[in-house]
């Protein structure tokens, strides 16, 4: 009898399929024969961007409602940095739920003593720093800059990139940060030209949570 291939199923919150896009794309090379399937999908019901606390109240309940019905899937990974409905979809099923701010930022302090974060807009830094509140890890947070972007521009805007650079220089040098993290997945496409810019560890929270999934999923029991 064959064994069932597992699969990581990476929800994107916003209706936004470029930001999905770029999810698939940067994961991919965490994709191996074998292995897990890992199947990036959209919430179709979630706001073309999430930017607002609103936002992240009105997708809570949709992602509940997909996790709780995705009985192929053996974990789940929840692409918005805000983590919206995790511990409400943690109660929707027995399978692991990982929020991409959560894994990104454990992901971060293994690779240096604080961290810097990259937001979308000024705004988003608020709802951040309560959740870092909440974890207990605000000593170890060196600052949080905004791009003052939308989430679509992060995805395919043409000057993200040397936005990015701009900022996370100011986290490096001015606030001290031995790593980067993004603050959008729709930042994913940039990680790598980022990283080589700032010299410094910089950390794509959704490629950061997916990799946990994995291991949870390969070395599952069940």
């Amino acid at each position: 009898m064959a064994t069932r291939r597992k699969r990581i199923l990476v929800i994107n919150p916003n209706s936004n399929e470029a930001v999905t896009k770029g999810l698939d794309d940067a994961l991919q090379h965490i994709r191996f024969s074998g292995g897990p399937e890992i199947v990036c999908c959209t919430l179709k019901e979630g706001p073309f961007g999430i930017e607002t606390q609103e936002h992240v109240e009105i997708v809570t309940l949709p992602l509940m409602r997909l996790v709780g019905a995705a009985k192929d899937a053996d974990a789940f990974v929840i692409a918005c940095y805000s983590d919206p409905g995790l511990h409400l979809c943690r109660e929707a099923t027995g399978r692991p739920v990982f929020g991409i701010n959560e894994a990104g930022v454990l992901t971060a302090l293994a690779r240096g003593d604080r961290f810097g974060v990259i937001a979308i807009k000024q705004r988003s830094i608020r709802r951040h720093v309560r959740y870092m509140r909440q974890m207990g890890l605000l000593d170890r947070l060196a600052g949080e800059r905004p791009l003052e972007m939308s989430v679509a521009e992060t995805a395919t805007g043409d000057k993200t990139l040397a936005k990015m650079i701009e900022i996370g220089r100011e986290l490096r040098d001015a606030d001290g940060a031995e790593v980067i993290v993004m603050g959008c997945a729709g930042m994913a496409r940039h990680r790598g030209p980022l990283e080589v810019e700032l010299g410094i560890p910089v950390i794509d929270p959704t490629q950061a949570a997916v990799a946990i999934a994995l291991g949870s999923v390969v070395f599952s029991q069940s």
